[in-house]
């Protein structure tokens, strides 16, 4: 049988999960190479052989993305799959021309060949952008259904940087998991706030085994997912985060509108601080695609420990990674904090910046008034903790989830930010989530 020689493309996440649904053990396919782009220094590794299966003895290489054209004529390639999230559609079509004019054909898969089904209850956070508020509507999730008398476990969106055979399955209880994994600020961000509020959560790299896992110590499962990525599991219900500061993207990203068709639920979020305007686009939006779902509309307050601190201060504000750099927003929580708090200035950390951190500000040049909590590897963690000790400042303003200070050294005052997703009106989560699942009896 002669098999398809396949190139998938990706970011070390849906790249992998498609080649496991889909591509591992399908002979009439031969996946030649991924690509790896988005995340930095996750190529030139293999996608090992102990995951591949037994038809890549040999695993599968990963390779730069910037070679693709050169990889398609080298390689042989029919067929390109395009396997990450969150760009927008003319960067979609863009890659297909490539392919195309190089010869290959180009293949986005969907849910049905995807979506894995789970044993119990499943309930599926999702967003239309990076930012959007998916990581704290996913803790008030867990806990309405805490509050119902479930125990719950969250499955998150991969993001396997290190050994992938080592993080296949991966569990985390305590925060001394974070360390076992030796997790990535990235990673941490989104694990430690769901382990400090009692929420299981796994991860790793084969989301069926994961799955399974998952289902023999929980009640409900808890997709929290990534990007704009729509779900790897058939969902009982499908929470769609949507974000009025980028109003018009939920209909222009991939593939944030697979999200906005398939949704049960809408979150338009950031209602406090978006303009009506912007709000009336996300609702238009829905009401062309989706009109069935529900609404809720919500904000995310935000707190720190000592408000006064702040005030008159010239502050270094540090904001989420990934929100702030492929999620295109220029600034976001600590900043916000910042500005409310009355600080007399928010120093630009561009100056400052070294390494790593100085390439990531040449990279996003609407950067600047934030400094991203990049944190990929320990080079990054260290080229951060650097930059934030050449910071002119009297004081940092942390906007990132976790605390920055257990995994280094930060040589000036701290003030951290906290935020929640809070409902505003009706319906609320826990009438809808009441409403589709009841209170677990005994």
């Amino acid at each position: 049988m002669k098999r398809t020689r396949t190139i998938i493309m990706g970011a070390a996440g849906r790249d992998f999960h498609n080649f496991n649904t889909v591509f591992r053990d399908n002979e009439h396919y031969e996946v030649v190479a991924f690509t790896a782009t988005q995340i930095p220094n996750i190529d030139g590794r293999k996608y090992p052989a102990e995951l591949a299966g037994a038809l890549y003895p040999e695993g599968i290489p990963i390779l730069p993305e910037n070679n693709l054209e050169g990889l398609i004529k080298d390689l042989a390639v029919e067929e390109v799959v395009f396997s990450y999230s969150d760009v927008p559609y003319e960067y979609v079509m863009h890659a297909s021309a490539l392919v195309n004019a190089s010869g290959a054909n180009f293949r986005l898969l969907g849910t049905h060949a995807t979506q894995i089904k789970s044993t119990k209850p499943l309930i599926s956070v999702c967003a239309v952008r990076t930012g959007s508020g998916k990581s704290q509507t996913s803790r008030r999730v867990a806990e309405v259904l805490q509050n119902l008398g479930y125990k719950v476990a969250a499955i998150r969106h991969p993001m396997p940087y290190g050994n992938l055979v080592e993080q296949k399955v991966q569990r985390y209880a305590t925060l001394d998991d974070l360390e076992k994994y030796e997790c990535t600020i990235e990673e941490r961000e989104e694990y430690e706030p769901h382990i400090e509020t009692g929420v299981i959560i796994y991860a790793g790299v084969d989301y069926e085994a994961i799955l399974r896992e998952a289902e023999k110590e929980a009640d409900v499962i808890l997709w929290d997912g990534g990007n704009n990525d729509f779900s790897f599991y058939q969902s009982d219900m499908l929470i769609v985060v949507t974000d009025p500061h980028r109003a018009g993207h939920e209909l222009r990203y991939y593939p944030a509108e697979v999200n906005m068709r398939l949704a049960d639920v809408f979150i338009i979020n950031k209602v406090d601080t978006a303009s009506p305007e912007a709000i009336d686009v996300i609702r238009q939006s829905i009401a062309k695609v989706n009109p069935n779902a529900a609404i809720i509309e919500a904000s995310s307050p935000i707190f720190v420990e000592d408000p006064a601190a702040i005030r008159g201060k010239r502050v270094l504000a540090i904001d989420e990674g990934p929100t702030i750099t492929h999620g295109d927003l220029p600034y976001d929580f600590g900043y916000f904090a910042a500005k409310r708090y009355g600080a007399k200035e928010i120093v630009d950390p561009r100056p400052f910046a070294v390494g790593d951190l100085k390439a990531t500000f040449e990279k996003f040049p609407h950067l600047g008034h934030v400094l991203p909590s990049m944190g990929y590897g320990e080079k990054q963690i260290r080229d951060l903790e650097q930059t934030i000790e050449n910071a002119d400042v009297d004081l940092v303003v942390i906007g990132s989830p976790i605390d920055l200070t257990r995994v280094m050294k930060i040589n000036k005052p701290t003030q951290r930010v906290w935020y929640k997703l809070q409902e505003i009106g009706s319906p609320t989560l826990d009438d809808l989530i009441l409403a589709k699942l009841g209170r677990k009896t005994a």
